[in-house]
């Protein structure tokens, strides 16, 4: 109702005017952020190693840490999970948030100080309430219930003092307990770890409220939303939840999905927002439904340097400060954070659309590129080709996966592509031959390749639940897992081309 969005906009009238204050002052912001993080973290253990004490620019600190790895401190993060505290960040650090980053068995264990979680996570969620108020203050979606779909992990100990879990059960347990009066379903259900068991009890119990809000990703959400309208009967989700309002989503590109959302949500009330909340902390919020891009938010205890993509591989590469950035250049993302990170490369791309303010869109991660014959492939050229190609075919996709087909005596190499789709199109060779053209249009580097060294790519239809089932062997079912749509090798495609047959 009115009332509540008036409550609302009394509360967060001041924090609009913060996040107004950082849009007009960006580079002071984030030099007055390094400098809190620096005074803050110089007794710790990496601090005095470093002497953060006598670092009083940007440029220094830029020129003695070095840019590292989770790799590179992973033993620093066993320290602090083992009980030893004030080696990266002063705060007792007790959460610890299970990341892959992609489906490897590999997980990364992100520290969640209580600076992060407080100043950073939390304070991402409700700049996102604020703006959408700002947006839409006659909107009522704050009248109703919020399902937000997130990971298939329980909280686990460690020891006595140290848990662990996904991003979202870290959230979910840390909630203050009159948030909660605004969710469903409960707690106890959000953090149950069989996936599958998990959805049936979501579906029981939502089909009931009045949810008026979804957050989460796009393609596991549509798992859920395809229950709910096969168990109910329906034909869309205006039917059983007519006051939904507002889609919240992040973790994967929307661009392949946005068909078949309008598809299942056809009202133009519907509105979307994308946000950008990874394990090591809150980056973006998209502030303008006209535009797809984020805002990136400078004031979560977040310092930023960006490394243009040519410098990967260099033993010393170069990094950029926010000042120096342009658009229409891809950077890998460096982060120092309130969390104890120190120049920390988290993996993923981004590409900066508006300098004034800094708006950005995410367009891939480090290792989530197919670079086999030079052609230095990117997530965001595949999403727009596979976009326009579904387009042209009046096909929709659920998931996808490519990886190279490598050189053979005699013979030129070869993108080989697996799509599982929604709706196929008539005709998978049309598609493919669309599909080719758009990433050749997409990308010069792609387009100069095919008349050298690359056949037309191959793309082979998926089996129905294929890439779930292949992420349920390997023990990864879940909101937060997500398929790795682009491989430089064949580790990844062999597999699920094995299971496509069985």
């Amino acid at each position: 109702m009115a009332f509540i969005n008036s409550i609302i906009s009394i509360f967060t009238q001041k924090r609009l005017g913060q996040i107004d204050n950082f849009k007009a002052n960006p580079i002071e912001t984030q030099r007055d952020t390094l400098k809190e993080l620096l005074r803050t973290a110089q007794n710790t253990e990496y601090g005095q190693q470093y002497d953060f004490h006598s670092l009083t620019t940007p440029e220094q600190y830029r020129e003695r840490l070095p840019i590292v790895h989770y790799e590179d401190i992973n033993e620093l993060i066993r320290q602090t999970m083992n009980g030893k505290q004030n080696i990266l960040w002063p705060e007792e650090i007790k959460w610890f948030a299970k990341s892959s980053g992609t489906t490897d068995a590999k997980s990364k264990f992100i520290p969640v100080s209580p600076s992060s979680l407080e100043n950073c996570h939390f304070r991402g969620g409700k700049d996102v309430v604020s703006i959408f108020n700002r947006l839409y203050p006659e909107a009522q979606v704050f009248s109703g219930k919020t399902l937000a779909l997130g990971g298939s992990s329980e909280v686990n100990k460690i020891n006595t003092n140290c848990q662990y879990g996904d991003l979202s059960a870290i959230l979910i347990s840390n909630t203050p307990f009159w948030a909660n009066f605004m969710k469903t379903p409960d707690s106890s259900i959000m953090l149950m770890s069989n996936w599958e068991e998990k959805l049936e009890k979501i579906c029981e119990i939502t089909i009931k409220e009045d949810v008026r809000c979804l957050a989460g990703v796009p393609s596991w959400f549509l798992t859920l939303i395809h229950k709910i309208l096969e168990k109910t009967g329906k034909s869309n989700l205006y039917e059983v939840w007519p006051n939904l309002e507002l889609f919240i989503h992040g973790g994967i590109s929307f661009v392949p999905y946005r068909q078949q959302y309008q598809e299942l949500l056809p009202d133009a009330k519907m509105k979307y927002m994308e946000t950008y909340n990874a394990s090591e902390g809150f980056f973006g919020i998209q502030d303008d439904p006209g535009d797809s891009s984020m805002l990136l938010m400078l004031d979560y205890g977040v310092y930023y340097e960006f490394m243009p993509m040519s410098e990967t591989g260099k033993t010393n590469p170069r990094s950029l400060l926010l000042s120096e950035v342009e658009t229409g250049v891809n950077y890998a993302l460096i982060i120092s954070t309130n969390g104890g990170l120190w120049r920390y490369m988290i993996g993923d791309t981004i590409l900066f659309t508006s300098l004034n303010p800094y708006k950005f869109k995410i367009t891939g991660r480090t290792k989530l590129f197919i670079n086999a014959f030079g052609e230095e492939l990117i997530i965001d050229n595949a999403t727009e080709a596979l976009r326009i190609a579904c387009a042209k075919t009046h096909s929709t996709l659920f998931e996808y996966t490519a990886a190279p087909i490598f050189m053979q005596e005699g013979q030129k190499g070869a993108h080989e592509w697996l799509i599982e789709f929604e709706v196929p199109p008539a005709d998978l060779e049309t598609f493919a031959e669309i599909l080719d053209k758009e990433l050749q249009k997409l990308n010069s580097d792609y387009e100069a390749k095919r008349l050298l060294s690359l056949e037309r790519l191959k793309i082979h239809q998926a089996r129905p639940h294929l890439f779930t089932d292949w992420l349920k062997e390997k023990g990864k079912l879940g909101g937060q897992n997500k398929v790795p749509r682009l491989w430089n090798d064949r580790t990844h495609i062999d597999q699920l081309l094995e299971m496509n047959v069985k």
